[in-house]
């Protein structure tokens, strides 16, 4: 089963994801986290990565394309991908849908948390305090919530009309939207 988790930075979108691969054994791809690591790596492309992040803008489609495909084409991920902040652009969901029609796949859910803008302020304020994740700075969040709800609306628009999509409210507990989320798996 192939799903993706989709929602501003801060709607919850990694911590339904992290339930999601335990109970049904799916690997998690998370472009913040492939992003981080190449930050981390001090790579080249760590390096352009971290410019587009500390202004708040997305990062390349290609450079992001790049790491999916990797993903996507491990045989040991077949049908076991959960999307989590990916695709945040219209070229990129229609790059996912390429490489999955390639590599034999499908999505078969659609999940959007759904969450204004200032419960986000609150959560990535707490989220700064426990995790101390340096792209959680207000101003960059302000940014690149913006930014998300311009830029993926279309994705959206693409993605609603589809039978699997499901818009969740994110602003409710963690155990009801993973209860939602359930529901919807008949799981």
């Amino acid at each position: 089963m192939n799903l993706i988790l989709f929602g501003p930075p801060g709607a919850g979108k990694g911590t339904q994801a992290k339930y999601l691969i335990k109970k049904l054994n799916c690997f998690q791809v998370s472009t913040g986290d492939m992003l981080r690591y190449e930050i981390q790596k001090d790579t080249e492309i760590g390096k352009k990565i971290i410019n587009d992040m500390n202004d708040g803008k997305f990062v390349n489609d290609e450079i992001v394309n790049d790491l999916i495909k990797n993903v996507i084409f491990d045989t040991k991920n077949k049908n076991k991908l959960i999307f989590d902040g990916y695709p945040r652009s219209l070229s990129q969901a229609k790059n996912l849908d390429l490489l999955l029609d390639t590599s034999n796949q499908k999505i078969d859910f659609i999940f959007f948390l759904n969450v204004d803008k200032n419960t986000i302020i609150k959560r990535i304020k707490k989220r700064k305090i426990l995790e101390n994740r340096s792209d959680d700075e207000l101003n960059t969040i302000l940014k690149r919530y913006d930014t998300y709800m311009e830029t993926t609306r279309p994705v959206l628009d693409f993605y609603s009309k589809n039978p699997n999509f499901y818009e969740i409210d994110g602003t409710l507990e963690i155990d009801e939207i993973t209860a939602k989320i359930d529901a919807f798996l008949n799981v």
